[in-house]
């Protein structure tokens, strides 16, 4: 089960005055990632691009300045997508002990019950796949992540929580993550990790990358 983008063609928008928005139409596949990647490098190289930024199903290019017209980059855009090159980078594959349930995981029954399956089963179609970094964004080293178990949809909480600490894994929709850094959030939170997503003294100061692999290992379930 694919989550179907409503865009029928690419959506081309600025963003304030220095940078440009492109939506991707299309299925919400790897396939279309990796379009979205290779769209990325091409525009990095291009003169008036600062920065090529992708993200999940788009891309945002930082410019290195104000444009008077934005016409030929979004004719560029268009070229680029049209072409259909997909992109495949080189990766990694990290794996990451989860303790799913107990006071890290309090959605975890939750999570059972909104789906129709056993703790046991939610716990076992969440570990079971290896999930592709679509994106990294929405705060430091936070992975967006590709492959979850359509089983596993979740719609997201109707009430947002204030702060859940960082390392919690969640889910909502047809994604899954874990936070990089305490903050707000509207998933719905099934376990934790120990791991350090984000560190300014490393080089890159990111864990992964776009196109690198996520592998959830259960250390144990907790009621």
């Amino acid at each position: 089960m694919n989550v179907v983008n409503v865009l029928a063609e690419p959506r081309i928008s600025l963003l304030g005055s220095s940078a440009v928005l492109f939506e991707a139409p299309g299925d919400f596949d790897i396939h279309n990632q990796r379009r979205v990647w290779a769209l990325a490098e091409r525009a990095s190289s291009w003169p008036e691009v600062g920065e090529a930024v992708p993200g999940m199903t788009n891309l945002t290019l930082i410019l290195k300045e104000p444009p008077r017209s934005i016409d030929t980059l979004k004719r560029k855009l268009y070229d680029g997508w049209a072409s259909g090159e997909e992109l495949q980078p080189q990766s990694r594959t990290v794996e990451i002990p989860i303790h799913y349930g107990g006071e890290g995981g309090p959605h975890l029954t939750d999570v059972a019950e909104g789906t129709g399956l056993s703790v046991a089963d939610v716990v076992r179609l969440h570990s079971e796949p290896d999930y592709t970094v679509y994106a990294v964004g929405s705060h430091a080293g936070y992975c967006y992540l590709g492959g979850l178990d359509p089983r596993l949809f979740m719609p997201r909480r109707k009430v947002p929580l204030l702060s859940i600490p960082g390392g919690s894994l969640s889910v909502a929709g047809m994604q899954t993550g874990v936070s990089a850094s305490k903050g707000p959030s509207g998933w719905h939170t099934i376990g934790r990790a120990d791991i350090v997503f984000f560190d300014p003294a490393n080089q890159p100061p990111a864990l992964l990358q776009p196109g690198d692999m996520i592998r959830f290992k259960v250390a144990e379930v907790l009621s």
